[in-house]
């Protein structure tokens, strides 16, 4: 599973070809959750203060999910994604 980026100690991944709906996953010290492109959690554990901080990250750059998410379901390369900073 590629990491598209990395900030404050949390790792987000997106699989190559994965399921609807549109997703991401994020991990940070042991805890993994998937969030949706608006930043919503959608399953797993994520500590409130890394949650709010990942929710900001999906908000500012939806559009860059929305294009790694069509490169995952064609099985091609995905591009980093700015961190926050």
């Amino acid at each position: 599973m590629p990491t598209i980026s990395m900030f404050y100690g949390i790792i987000i991944r997106m699989y190559a070809n994965d399921h609807e709906p549109k997703h991401f996953h994020a991990l940070y010290q042991g805890n993994e959750a998937t969030f949706d492109f608006n930043g919503d959690i959608m399953q797993g554990v994520m500590p409130n203060k890394q949650r709010k901080i990942i929710s900001a990250w999906a908000q500012i750059h939806t559009d860059e999910l929305e294009a790694n998410w069509v490169l995952s379901q064609n099985k091609e390369e995905l591009f980093r994604i700015d961190s926050l900073r």
